[in-house]
């Protein structure tokens, strides 16, 4: 997620138990260790070597699961290509290497480098830029067999920023593996690469242009569809899932008909963004880039021809010409825009999007999305005064709201009611998403909370900071030792949501007999599963919290 006020920088701030013979799943294929190898724990072997509709490309095979890096799903998306729906990848002879990832989408240095525990928590992976990034990654457990549920990650970073390899859990080998099924993540135009409404400037080849980047993932979800069955995957049961901007994409995808049969259930982790751009808001954001980039509104050819790097750096700082949001929300700048035809209305205005009605949804948020002493230890020690006054600022909290949020938590610091009052920011857009699609007559939906605090890293600090769940859904906590400590107690809820995940995607249903029985959410109910060192269903916990905030 961008940034939401000043000094929370973005991402910066703010399974012991096995899965035993509860999934009716699939015969496992084996890799063939290939050659001489014998034993060796990775191999490219002739196996690994998969015909895509482009082309064969060659992957690996590490530990039993086969993993492509880096295939293209559409065609280089810089020079003439720039601002323009994504174009079919031409076809390549010969064999493909598809065994690294590929470019991530230009962008501006991340500030959370400059923390050095923000920095160990999220052990960055920013790869290397370049607009020919239009690439995803495959892991699957074997490329015969009965076909395989496709799981579709879409990474966060709100829309300017990140990739699909940013973080240590975003890798889907574990999880492809635990649950057989195939995971699939992808890159895409981010920033003013992807969200530059030139629509205004008078040239009609510009007028999807506002919401490239949305297009680029159907895109990658219609290669999903031609081309998934070869790598072992079903096209006929794809979940498509993603964290903060992620989550906002697949809530975006929900309500866009060119999108519509690509994916038939959905995830939303910590990203319950539900309103994105009007015309206006974009178009004038357009015109602050192509002053600081000192142009004339009509150079749209010498806008094609500004290095990448320029271009970057211009959206980031146009950004500072736009009008700011009062406290009370997060304030996104760079996002998808109502254009009337590739996001024809606000997928979710009055009423979730009907055109999604029968795809489920499984949507959730973090308890301390906004982590304040995580890279500032001294805000532990922060005083009640001090905390309401921040509360104040941030997140524009009254003196009823954080008596109602004291009230809730009589025991906790300051610094632990300030973090869960401004990360209601998150929680009430993600409960009232919840509630719309559960009144939607359709499929059902169900709704989580992730408390965990792993209280062996930074004395405690980390808590259930934004990202932190992945780890855990993803079954990647030994991946992600700097966030999660590595225990035993990680690795059983690991084991236990990450379980949930695979369910979901297997059969649109989260329940399975590790965990208390999870209900719908309902008009007459919001019941939410609280993952935490015991896991829980409780009714609409923070009911009376979010009243004051009018969620």
């Amino acid at each position: 997620m961008a940034s939401q006020k000043d000094g929370v920088a973005r991402r910066g701030l703010l399974t012991a138990a096995g899965m035993g013979g509860w999934l009716a799943v699939a015969p496992r294929v084996e890799a063939k260790p290939g050659g001489s190898a014998g034993a060796a724990r990775l191999t490219t072997p002739p196996e690994a070597i998969v015909e895509t509709r482009s082309g064969k490309v060659r992957g690996a095979v590490r530990d039993g699961v086969f993993t492509w890096k880096g295939i293209p799903y559409a065609k280089d998306a810089g020079g003439a290509g720039r601002f323009l729906p994504p174009q079919p990848v031409a076809s390549w002879t010969g064999v493909r290497s598809a065994l690294s990832y590929g470019p991530v989408c230009p962008q501006v240095d991340r500030a959370g480098w400059k923390s050095d525990e923000n920095a160990f928590v999220y052990d960055w992976d920013d790869g290397y830029q370049g607009e020919d990034c239009l690439r995803l990654n495959v892991w699957s457990r074997g490329v015969t067999g009965p076909a395989r549920p496709v799981m579709v990650w879409i990474h966060g970073g709100g829309y300017e920023a990140g990739s699909s390899q940013e973080l240590p859990a975003y890798d889907g080998a574990r999880l492809a593996k635990r649950g057989d099924v195939v995971f699939v993540s992808v890159n895409h135009r981010l920033g003013a690469f992807g969200f530059l409404d030139l629509s205004g400037l008078g040239d009609p080849r510009y007028a999807t242009s506002g919401n490239a980047g949305m297009l680029d993932l159907v895109a990658a979800l219609q290669w999903v569809r031609g081309n998934i069955a070869a790598f072992g995957g079903d096209p006929g049961n794809v979940t498509i899932f993603g964290q903060s901007g992620g989550g906002a994409k697949v809530s975006n995808l929900m309500g866009m008909p060119l999108a519509k049969g690509l994916f038939h259930k959905a995830i939303v982790e910590s990203g319950s963004l539900l309103k994105i751009a009007e015309p206006a808001q974009s178009r004038r954001l357009a015109a602050a880039v192509i002053k600081r980039l000192d142009l004339a509104p009509g150079d749209l050819g010498k806008l094609q021809e500004v290095p990448a790097a320029a271009l970057a750096r211009a959206g980031e700082a146009a950004k500072q010409d736009m009008p700011k949001d009062p406290p009370g929300g997060i304030n996104l700048i760079w996002q998808p825009t109502v254009d009337g035809s590739a996001i024809p209305v606000q997928p979710w205005g009055a009423a979730p999007p009907a055109m999604s009605a029968h795809v489920p949804l499984l949507v959730g948020s973090n308890l301390n999305e906004y982590s304040p002493s995580l890279g500032n230890p001294a805000y532990e020690q922060m005083g009640e005064a001090q905390a309401r006054t921040t509360a104040a600022i941030a997140a524009g909290a009254s003196e009823k709201t954080w008596a109602a949020y004291r009230a809730a938590h009589p025991k906790a610091k300051p610094v632990e009611v300030l973090s869960i009052l401004v990360s209601s920011l998150f929680r009430v857009p993600c409960v009232r998403q919840a509630q719309q699609k559960g009144r939607q007559a359709g499929a059902g939906t169900w709704l989580y909370r992730f408390d965990y605090n792993p209280a062996t890293v930074l004395d405690g600090r980390v808590r259930a900071f934004h990202c932190a769940e992945m780890a855990y859904a993803f079954d990647n906590v030994d991946r992600c030792l700097n966030a999660t400590g590595g225990t035993a107690e990680a690795r059983v809820l690991s084991a236990k949501m990450s379980d949930a995940w695979i369910a979901f995607a297997r059969h649109g249903d989260p329940n399975h007999p590790g965990l208390p029985h999870w209900p719908k959410v309902t008009p007459a109910a919001t019941p939410n599963m609280l993952f935490d060192k015991a896991c829980r269903v409780v009714e609409d916990p923070d009911r009376a919290e979010r009243a004051t905030l009018g969620g």
